[in-house]
């Protein structure tokens, strides 16, 4: 089959996102799909090493053909700015596929958010006949009027029509989770028959064989004999990062205990300024490292984190939860009470979780996993079992290959 992947950030950006998608695609062309990605020119979310280099408007990387699209920025910008960026983004999108697809499209998977992209679906749909699946890991606009960041109703209308539009036009949908499924059913009428729950998915050689690091992380950082609890990613709103200074501050008497946070975007600035002000001494941030590297780092480090806002309302699973789970390596997550991800922890018995905003909870479930040190590696053991039982790319790419190859599907 001819498919066309759509995501707004796709490598050399770092982010779970552009991991997922690397993976979808190069999967396809794996099992002899020609696969073409769209995405927007490398610019947000890059490593140092990338900064300033010149990236190729299309080139072929692990067999992919690669689309990258100049736009006005994306990421890490105002929400004003941010919004029409997202508005023009399929459009410009889809005029660079009109020029450089030139064999047709047989299927068109987008990857939302942002929910304005999922428009390039319905033309390339239209345009191509191709067979449309929208992949959604958000529910826009409904978490951003949960967050706070959309509260004008005229746009919050607007957003709304086009989700309508979207869902109505695309021929499957995925969600990731069992609960946001039932979401989109009762809240937004999707019919029943048209979503799909398909879990993301993660490659778990890639966290158990990879080359190593010089100099260690651990090194690198100065972190020797620590006991590092890692966050790693995108610093944003979702994420509700000052709960987790909070956490910090309240630990601070165990002088072992270092929270490390790798990334980047539009919150890195105020977690830097809490850092200062509170003077937390356990807390270091660092800038994003390359894809190829995370595995080693989360492999050095000693428990993964997870940390979502309490004002989220959808039942989303955080991507790194997956990472964590493929490493072999013990969690401890902070989850607004609607999320899916206490069923995964629950099912994986792979560490602990406590609902976002519960402050005494989750300095209590950091202590406990501290005083377990000597055996957490037994909740690594059973997420990495669960992860290759439930989590294994190639099954999730036997289940997007039917889903775009056929209208009979089942939920």
């Amino acid at each position: 089959m001819k498919i066309l992947i759509a995501a707004d950030v796709y490598p050399p950006e770092v982010s779970s996102a552009a991991n997922l998608m690397a993976e979808l695609a190069e999967g396809l062309v794996k099992r002899g799909h020609a696969v073409t990605v769209v995405t927007s020119y490398p610019r947000h979310y890059l490593t140092d090493a990338s900064k300033g280099k010149t990236f190729l408007s299309r080139e072929t990387v692990h067999g992919v053909d690669v689309l990258r699209v100049k736009t006005l920025p994306l990421h890490k910008v105002n929400y004003i700015v941010r919004g029409i960026s997202q508005l023009i983004l399929p459009f410009l999108f889809f005029r660079a596929v009109k020029r450089s697809v030139q064999n047709g499209v047989d299927a068109v998977i987008i990857y939302s958010p942002p929910l304005p992209l999922a428009v390039l679906g319905v033309l390339v749909k239209r345009r191509y006949k191709a067979r449309f699946l929208l992949n959604l890991q958000d529910i826009f606009p409904q978490n951003a009027i949960d967050l706070g960041i959309l509260t004008i109703k005229p746009l919050i209308m607007f957003f709304e029509w086009i989700e309508k539009i979207v869902y109505k036009r695309a021929d499957v949908i995925t969600f990731h989770s069992p609960g946001g499924r039932k979401f989109l059913i009762e809240k937004k009428g999707v019919p029943s028959e048209k979503i799909v729950t398909l879990m993301n998915w993660v490659d778990v050689d890639s966290y158990q064989r990879f080359p190593n690091i010089t100099p260690p992380f651990r090194e690198r950082y100065h972190l020797a004999n620590k006991f590092i609890f890692l966050f790693a990613g995108i610093f944003g709103p979702a994420q509700g990062l000052e709960f987790l200074m909070r956490v910090a501050r309240e630990v601070q008497d165990i002088s072992d205990i270092v929270f490390l946070l790798v990334g980047d975007g539009v919150e890195k600035e105020k977690m830097t300024r809490l850092v200062s002000e509170w003077k937390l001494k356990n807390v270091i941030i660092q800038p994003f490292i390359p894809q190829t590297e995370y595995p080693a780092l989360v492999h050095e480090s000693d428990v993964g984190v997870v940390c979502l806002s309490e004002k989220n309302k959808t039942s989303f699973v955080p991507g790194k939860l997956l990472g964590y789970l493929a490493a072999g390596k013990p969690a401890v997550s902070f989850l607004n009470k609607e999320s899916d991800g206490f069923e995964v922890m629950r099912d994986a018995q792979c560490g602990y979780a406590s609902v976002a905003g519960d402050l005494s909870a989750a300095v209590s479930l950091v202590r406990k996993m501290y005083s377990e040190r000597t055996t957490l590696a037994k909740l690594g053991e059973s997420g990495l079992a669960y992860a290759r039982k439930n989590l294994a790319l190639d099954s999730c790419l036997e289940k997007i290959e039917k889903l775009v190859a056929s209208p009979n599907h089942a939920a």
